[in-house]
């Protein structure tokens, strides 16, 4: 039987820095297919709603009190002509393989970090070049859990908050790409959130359901202010449903500091990305990214020094 000693220096050593470090560089290579892949298996569910739905002629009746015209079912056809051949997606299938040439990545092209450095940023098969971000989502990750072991030690509970800032990673990048924030995402964070106070391993859990249900208000009241003082939607509902996960992960307490962080960077960022060109159709930033990158704060300094920081 283990001596409680030999216990403690069991998980010194793969709750440290080290260790997690090395685990979050194996999490962000699993981060970026979730990436690339979530937001197509989403278009893909849509686009299959879409088709759905044209075949529904009650419906049409129902909403339009005509007869459903010949043209849905014929767009309906066309867009199942058009899926049906697409290979099923999910995050595990099918192998990853080179947008270019189609190669399939073996198990040792797919080492984090290291196998783009020895390929030196190029696919072995055609030579095309991978893109830098993969490499550094990795590194970002890798140097974020071990962040999160410096900062809550190797108690059990740094995992827990590993697990929090992998799906902080995962969104920030999506909303970068996309500008989508996906349910598959903040909701099952939002949960967690809830269900980790419960259980008495982050905040108090009323401070989690208060910070849960502030989180998601404040934004919406946001939302429907600009909404009807100029006509147009100035963010989308997964910041709402982001920032409710965020209460609930840190307590009430955390959004102010939340907000204020991530309205100052979001708003030099918007500025900066203007006067150089790199504003998107549409001429907007996500704020998604914003936020998660305001949390993080948070979580490594903590709620009470941040808080000394904005206080005049």
């Amino acid at each position: 039987m283990m001596s409680p000693s030999n216990h403690i220096l069991l998980q010194d050593f793969f709750l440290s820095p080290w260790l997690l470090g090395l685990l979050g560089l194996c999490i962000g290579s699993f981060l970026n297919v979730v990436v690339h892949r979530l937001p197509l298996m989403l278009e893909r569910q849509w686009w299959q709603d879409a088709a759905a739905q044209l075949t529904d002629a009650d419906s049409w009746q129902r909403l339009t009190r005509e007869p459903a015209p010949d043209w849905l079912a014929t767009t309906s056809a066309q867009l199942d002509r058009h899926l049906h051949p697409l290979t099923d997606m999910s995050l595990a299938h099918p192998p990853s393989r080179c947008p270019h040439c189609g190669h399939t990545i073996r198990w040792f092209e797919n080492i984090p970090l290291v196998s783009w450095l020895f390929l030196r940023g190029r696919c072995s098969a055609c030579h095309a070049p991978i893109s830098i971000r993969y490499p550094l989502l990795e590194l970002g990750t890798g140097v974020l859990f071990a962040a999160v072991s410096w900062r809550f030690g190797s108690a059990p509970v740094s995992l827990l908050w590993c697990g929090m800032v992998a799906v902080l990673v995962a969104l920030t990048a999506i909303d970068w790409d996309t500008t989508l924030l996906p349910d598959a995402l903040t909701l099952p964070l939002l949960w967690a959130g809830l269900i980790a106070a419960w259980m008495r391993w982050t905040v108090p859990l009323s401070d989690a359901v208060v910070g849960a249900a502030a989180g998601y208000l404040i934004l919406w009241s946001v939302y429907w202010a600009f909404k009807l003082a100029t006509g147009k939607e100035g963010m989308g509902y997964g910041d709402f449903k982001l920032l409710a996960a965020l209460g609930a992960w840190l307590g009430w307490q955390a959004l102010v500091p939340i907000l204020l962080i991530s309205s100052t960077i979001g708003a030099v960022a918007g500025v900066a990305l203007k006067f150089s060109g790199g504003l998107r159709q549409g001429r907007y930033v996500p704020f998604g990214p914003f936020l998660a990158g305001a949390a993080l704060v948070v979580i490594l300094v903590g709620v009470a020094p941040v808080l000394r920081w904005i206080s005049p």
